[in-house]
This record gives structure tokens, sequence and C-alpha cells, in this order.
């Protein structure tokens, strides 16, 4: 007998040619379901062709079905105030409606059955249990619980539905009180956002009076926001909590959290088969990207099962970079990492560059620099030819001549690693905005 896999569904573990070929036959039954209560994708299927019989068998049929995009559910919206024209089910179905983050534009709504809440619960049950988290456990949740962010009390629910006693303080609580509550109630596990995870632990000796080392948590859940899988942030979060951390992604308009790292943390494995189904695509040319190490693309997704606002052939935006199609834990999906999102891309003489990748570089800097950065957009639109304005945090005590050798070293760092040139400017420790509930911007605009 093989090795039993410890994974919350069993799924997870399933070949994943398998899990492909459920995926296509859900996902025909899916389209031909939204088809008839969607108005929405009935006239965008229609415009493609596509009949109501159409059949996805491969990832050929799938390319035939359009794409969409924030645009067009925006547009969705606007045109039928207040959930839009692809809700695909009368109002007095919902139990809830949440709201998008609006990082990249004006919030989005969406609205949820029981049935979309189960299926949220159980993708968020799957990925806490993959980062280790277990029933029982105390978990302090401080993510935001503010503006409908759908880490907020969608996540609290899957923690509840893992058997998880959860503590929802929130990320507005602020630094005392999340502290505290991490102290007093015991609590072992904590989800957050990695820089802010980060923040806690740095501040937590002169908070509470001891390091984040000496309290009870001992593995972490960081997301919603980059960094997680920065080899040095990370690093850094595991120390200074003294404890394990894995990266969860997902996407509002989709689900809380879709992918997740087990204890392996090499990359975050496909945790919703039979769920969601997700594609890999070039973005520029939409053409299919096979999930194999090394390859990069855009993430799509379609629901599979959810009843209001159903999306199909969804464009995250999350640019991915696959890391391996095995793992040790005996889960079957590829596994990868985020680079970064299609509209934060900067054009640097020629350079595609991602504020996520100037993050890894100046992180390397500790501990003559705290971490803290911001790319200052000095010029309309996102394509210079000029240098990419670079302002760094310096640590707290280091000396003021040793500012111009820091900058001078991230600045060869940059040019070496990224291949572009960058002014660094360094800034005293504590000038940027701190992390807390809102997620931490790497780009400014100065014009």
């Amino acid at each position: 007998m093989g090795q039993e896999v410890d994974v919350y569904a069993a799924a997870e573990s399933a070949p994943w040619d398998e899990v492909v070929a459920d995926a296509f036959e859900r996902a025909t039954r899916q389209i031909a379901d939204v088809r008839s209560r969607s108005p929405f994708y009935a006239d965008l299927f229609d415009a493609a062709g596509v009949g109501p019989d159409h059949r996805i068998r491969d990832w050929d049929d799938l390319a035939k079905i359009p794409t969409t995009d924030k645009r067009d559910i925006r547009a969705s919206l606007a045109a039928a105030p207040p959930l839009g024209r692809h809700l695909g089910v009368d109002r007095t179905r919902l139990v809830q409606v949440q709201a998008t983050s609006g990082t990249t534009g004006s919030p989005s709504y969406l609205g949820l059955t029981e049935a979309d809440i189960a299926t949220w619960n159980e993708l968020g049950a799957r990925a806490f249990y993959a980062a280790g988290f277990r029933a029982g456990d105390v978990v302090l949740h401080a993510w935001s619980l503010a503006k409908g962010f759908t880490g907020g009390v969608p996540a609290v629910r899957m923690l509840a539905h893992l058997g998880a006693t959860v503590v929802p303080v929130g990320a507005e609580a602020g630094l005392h009180k999340i502290l505290t509550v991490a102290k007093e109630q015991e609590a072992v596990a904590m989800c957050t956002a990695p820089n802010f995870a980060l923040y806690l632990a740095d501040k937590c000796a002169e908070t509470i009076g001891v390091p984040a080392t000496e309290l009870a948590v001992t593995k972490l859940v960081v997301g919603g926001e980059p960094g997680g899988g920065i080899p040095a942030i990370r690093a850094r979060i595991q120390d200074g909590w003294g404890a394990t951390c894995c990266e969860v992604l997902g996407n509002s308009d989709i689900a809380t959290i879709v992918w997740a790292e087990c204890p392996e943390r090499d990359g975050m494995h496909f945790i919703g088969q039979g769920l969601v189904l997700p594609e890999i695509v070039d973005p520029v040319t939409g053409r299919h990207v096979e999930p194999v190490a090394g390859a990069t693309g855009e993430l799509l997704y379609t629901a599979l099962q959810r009843e209001a606002s159903a999306l199909i052939r969804f464009r995250s935006g999350d640019l991915v970079q696959i890391t391996d199609t095995g793992c040790a834990c005996g889960r079957t999906s590829y596994k990868l990492r985020c680079d970064g999102r299609t509209d934060d891309m900067l054009l640097v003489r020629g350079i595609n560059v991602w504020p996520t990748a100037v993050q890894g570089v100046v992180a390397d800097f500790a501990p003559r620099a705290t971490g803290a950065m911001r790319i200052v957009l000095d010029f309309p639109g996102h394509v210079t030819n000029d240098n990419l304005v670079v302002k760094v945090e310096h640590a707290p005590g280091l000396p003021a001549g040793a500012h111009g050798e820091l900058a001078r070293d991230i600045s060869a760092a940059i040019r070496s690693r990224l291949s572009f040139r960058a002014d660094v400017r360094i800034v005293p420790a504590g000038e940027l905005e701190p992390p807390g509930a809102a997620k931490v911007r790497l780009v400014e605009r100065s014009i």
C-alpha cells in the first residue's frame, strides 16, 4: 500500500489528468447553466458563436469561450446595478454581498448564495489545512475585516468551517490590540498580510514587552498582497515569529483562496479541484500555456459551481511562474508563485520591471534597510526612458555616513539582478506608511 496522503479533501491527491478531465465536464455543464441564467453570458456566448450545446473536451474547446476581465464586470454592474447582468439568480436568494478590494479601480460587488458560501468555505478549509492549521487551533485573524474585503468575514467563516477556534480581531485593531490578544488568547496560528506580519514581529517587544518568538504562534498564513513568496521577506517573518509561514493566493471575484502552500513551502498548490478550473495563458496572445516547471503566464479562472455572480474564463491579472509539478506532500497539482499583476508592470528603457522584484532585491539588504520601499512614478503612464526612482528606508541607527554606500549597493544589485538602472534614495526608518489594514502599495505616483 502507498503512503497515506495528509490532505483535507481526497481530490487534492487525485491524478492531475483526472482532475482536469473532471473539470472540463463540470465546465461544460456550468457554461450551459450560466447561459440560461445570465443575460450577460448569453449575449457574450452568442456573439462568439458558442452555442448552447458547446462541449469542453480540451483546452482548445475552452479557448473558444471569450475571456472576461474587470472592465467587463464593471460594465455589467453599471448596466444593471447593483449586481450586474451576470448575477444569474434572483436577489432574494442572496445571503451575502461582498466588495472586491478595488486595488486597481473602484470596487466590484458580488453576490453569494448559501451554496456559494459553502464552496468558499471548502476552498478555505483545504488551503488552511495545507498550511498546517488544524481543527481546535486558536487562530488569530489579522487580515482586514472592513470594506467587504473577501479576506475578512469570508476567511473567518473558512477557519470556522475547518474547525479552528477563530479570534477575529482584524488588522484595523492595530498593533497593541492584535499582539495583546495573541498573547492573552495563546493563539497558535495567525493569518494576515505578509508585510503586516513582519511589522507585527518587529514591533512586538516594544509594544507588549515580549518578542513575538515568545508568543504561542507557530504557524502563519499570509496573503492579500505581494511579499509572502519572496525568500528574504519570508525568512524575516519566520525568524521574527519563530513560526512557519505559508503563502496563499486567490481572487476576490472568484474565491478568496484558490492556491495554498503545503509544509514544503516552495510554491502554492491549486486546492480548488471540482470547484474552480484554472488556466494559464500567454497574457499577450491568450494562448494556452502548459503548466511545466519554469513556464510563465496569466491566471484565468472558471467557477465550476458558482450560483450567483458566476464568472467564466475570468482574467485575474495575476502573472505567475510554475515552480514544480510534483511535491513530497502528495498533492498532485502543479505549484506556482505570483510575480505580479499585468497592471503593475513598468517598462524602464525597454525592460519589464515588476515592483515585487524590486521589493525582493531591497529585502536582501536587511539589517541595513528595514525592507520598506516605494517606486516613485515621476512620469505619466507606466513607461520611462529615465532611471527609476526608488525610495528605501534605512534601518534605525544606521549612521548617516553609511546611507550613500547603502544606496550604491542597492542600485548595483538592481542593475545586476533586474537589468535596469535605479536612482535609490535613502529615507529615514518610519517615513513610509507602515503596514496595516490596507494593502501595502509598492508604487506611488508623484505626478
